[in-house]
Parts: structure tokens; C-alpha cells; sequence
């Protein structure tokens, strides 16, 4: 029996941040796959290797966590006055699903470098030493975001000295300025609180705050529902009770927040809302074995993603810890002691990270003008990926 051979597609694996990712440039996809839909879907599916019921992504790209099941695909832009558009699906691991619902902080610090790698950047943006601002549209929550890429003898320079808790290895800065980050139309806060009594049956009535800034976002305290805040993956991850339990109320707070209209709607979202919760400054020992005193740190903040707590903190999780720390009042900006602020330390499970927003008060309504935390990113490999031939290819 004859087999057709495995399709053969450019591609350029990145770390961006704390997650890795699949870069794609929209030209090189197949025909049938720069357009959205279910063949675009079957592709990205396959070359990360799910569904995947052993939970291992042994036959793909991806690596079985949240942080690692991420595929980009970046264009010329439609935008006037930017460079390049970003479109991020996150893969789902055991399901036939890519959730297009949100961006990933994380690997838009890698965004900039690849778009001047793939000449998608106009070469008069960029010198030949300093640094380049990357004005990058992104796609699927149509915001603008500006990266500022080392540059050095006229190429994108990928080493160097500065540390990011939750990766190992050093490597060049790169600042990531989120601009106005609430969703489009959407209102900072979408319950019109800054904090509210979310109801959730059979689990209990507690304190949120309900924010929409870098991806929406549900945070609770720590205490309100059993926890300390200085929780590890282990912690969380091998109790499925506790699993189930913040997806309900994950699932019943995308309720309260406007995003579905019943709670079985959020298993078609897997990937937004967010749910983190958060704890005044306590001193704990780090994954990589760091000691984290109570003294280096404003507040603690836990986040789940795709059903699991992250090993670090999404860096859209991290913007809208910025926005809510920064805003007197929310849950957020009480752990970290209250009172007004521009920029806090959190600890999250691998370390810490600084993150800093500009808000204001306007009319009663609050808004953030921009939220801005510093990543690194760096090329793993480039070349082609393989994969076997998916229906409508």
C-alpha cells in the first residue's frame, strides 16, 4: 500500500520569554492553510502532535504544557504605522483544538527578532547598532505592542547578560511595551469593580477581581480558597480535586466577566479567561532552588494555564498584574500592600518579575495606557518541519 510523502514546511523554533513556540511565516504555509479555519487547525495540530492522549507530544513539536503547545504565524502588516502582524494559537494537548482567543506575552518578545530575521521589517527600522522598535499588531486581540530588539553589527543580537526567572540560561534583554491592552471596547474592569463577590456552587462565595488588560483575567486570594500563595507546580498539579475545582471557578467567572453566557461554554475557551490567585509577600524557596525572601518581593501571585499551574507567569497573565497592582483597590494592589504604585515584584513559582503599568482614572473609568516588563528570546532551530499530509492538504 502506497503512502503519500510528509509535507515539508519552513519553520523556526523559538523560545520567546518563558514559552517555546512553532514560527511560521504565513507566505510559507500552504495555500490552504493562510487562511483561518479547520485545515489551518489540522496543520498546526499535527505539527505540535496532538491530541495527544499520552500527554507527551513524543510524535511533534510540542512539549506537553501550556507553555510549550504554542504555534505563531507572523505576516506582512495590514496596519498603517506597524511592522509586522502576530497571530498566536495555542494547541491544545489532548483535545483537536487551537484556541485563538488570546495572545501569549511570552512569545511576543521573540515576535520582533523573528519578523527582522524574516525580512518582514522595513531595513531602514532598523540600525545597524542600538536597538529597533518592532511595532507589532496583534492579530488575535487587535493591539498594538512595541518591542525593543538589541541590534548589533546590523543583526538581531540574541545573547547576553540579562537573567529571567524560569529559564535557565542568560541571554539579551528585550522590553515589551503592551499598548492600551484592554481588549477593544472592552472596559478595564467588565463588571464595573474593582472587586466583586463571585458565587461559585458547590465550591463557595469569595472576593475577584475581574480585569481586562493583556488577556482577561479572574484573581482571587489565595487564603479565600484554601491556599497560602506560595504554592508549587506539584502542589497544585497532581490534585485533579484541586484541577476541577479552579476550572469551575475559571468557568463561572468568564460567566460574571461577560466572555460566555453559561459555564460549559468555557471548555471552548480553554485558553482565556485566566485565573491566578494572589497573597501578600511571604519567603519561599524558588523550582530552581533559589531562596526567595518575603523582603525581595510586594506580593505573591499563583496563575493557572490550560488547566495547570504555570511553572512561571505568563506574560499576559503579567500585564494584567501590572494594570490591577497599579490600580488602588483591586485584590491584587491590596496583596501588595495597598495605596498608589507604578510598577511591583511579584514571586511566582520559578522566581520573581517586575512588571510596570501607566493607568489613570478618567471619568470614573479607569485605563491603562500601556503595561511594559522586560524578556529575552533566542532562535533554537530553523529549518523545515515535517508532517504527515492532513485532510484539505
Amino acid at each position: 500500500m502506497a503512502f503519500p510523502a510528509q509535507i515539508k514546511i519552513p519553520a523556526t523554533y523559538m523560545r520567546g520569554g518563558t514559552s517555546k513556540g512553532v514560527f511560521f511565516n504565513l507566505t510559507d504555509l500552504p495555500e490552504a492553510a493562510q487562511q483561518p479555519g479547520p485545515v489551518r487547525d489540522a496543520l498546526l495540530l499535527r505539527v505540535i502532535g496532538s491530541p495527544d492522549p499520552y500527554a507527551k507530544h513524543t510524535d511533534g513539536m510540542g512539549g506537553a504544557t501550556s507553555s510549550t503547545s504554542k504555534t505563531v504565524i507572523l505576516s506582512k502588516t495590514t496596519q498603517a504605522n506597524h511592522d509586522v502582524d502576530y497571530l498566536f494559537g495555542q494547541v491544545a494537548i489532548n483535545k483537536p483544538f487551537v484556541d485563538w482567543s488570546g495572545n501569549c506575552g511570552n512569545l511576543t518578545a521573540a515576535v520582533g527578532a523573528f519578523a527582522i530575521q524574516s525580512g518582514l521589517v522595513d531595513p531602514t527600522r532598523i540600525p545597524e547598532n542600538g536597538i529597533a522598535e518592532v511595532r507589532i499588531w496583534q492579530v488575535n486581540i487587535q493591539k498594538t505592542i512595541i518591542a525593543k530588539v538589541p541590534i548589533r553589527n546590523g543583526r538581531v543580537q540574541e545573547t547576553g547578560d540579562f537573567e529571567l526567572d524560569g529559564v535557565t540560561f542568560p541571554a539579551a534583554e528585550v522590553e515589551v511595551a503592551f499598548v492600551d491592552p484592554s481588549a477593544p471596547g472592552e472596559s478595564v474592569f467588565p463588571t464595573g469593580n474593582l472587586v466583586d463577590m463571585l458565587e461559585v456552587p458547590g465550591v463557595g462565595s469569595f472576593k475577584a477581581t475581574f480585569i481586562n488588560a493583556g488577556i482577561p483575567t479572574i484573581f482571587v486570594n489565595a487564603a479565600d480558597i484554601g491556599y497560602r500563595g506560595d504554592e508549587m507546580q506539584s502542589d497544585i498539579n497532581s490534585d485533579s480535586a484541586a484541577l476541577e475545582r479552579f476550572e469551575t471557578i475559571r468557568a463561572h467567572g468568564a460567566v460574571a466577566m461577560g466572555l460566555i453566557e453559561h459555564p460549559d461554554q468555557a471548555q471552548s475557551r480553554a485558553h482565556t479567561p485566566k485565573i491566578a490567585f494572589v497573597a501578600p509577600p511571604s519567603s519561599y524557596t524558588a523550582s530552581s532552588g533559589k531562596a526567595i525572601d518575603a523582603s525581595d518581593i510586594d506580593l505573591q501571585v499563583r496563575a493557572m494555564s490550560m488547566g495547570q499551574l504555570h511553572h512561571a507567569m505568563m506574560g499576559t497573565a503579567a500585564v494584567a498584574i501590572a494594570a490591577a497592582a497599579c490600580i488602588p483597590g483591586t485584590l491584587v494592589n491590596l496583596a501588595a500592600g495597598g495605596g498608589e504604585r507604578q510598577s511591583v515584584v511579584f514571586g511566582h513559582p520559578s522566581g520573581t518579575l517586575k512588571v510596570g503599568a501607566q493607568t489613570e482614572s478618567v471619568d470614573g473609568q479607569w485605563q491603562v495606557r500601556q503595561a511594559i516588563m522586560s524578556r529575552s528570546a533566542r532562535v533554537l532551530m530553523e529549518g523545515w518541519v515535517r508532517v504527515p499530509p492532513v485532510e484539505g492538504l
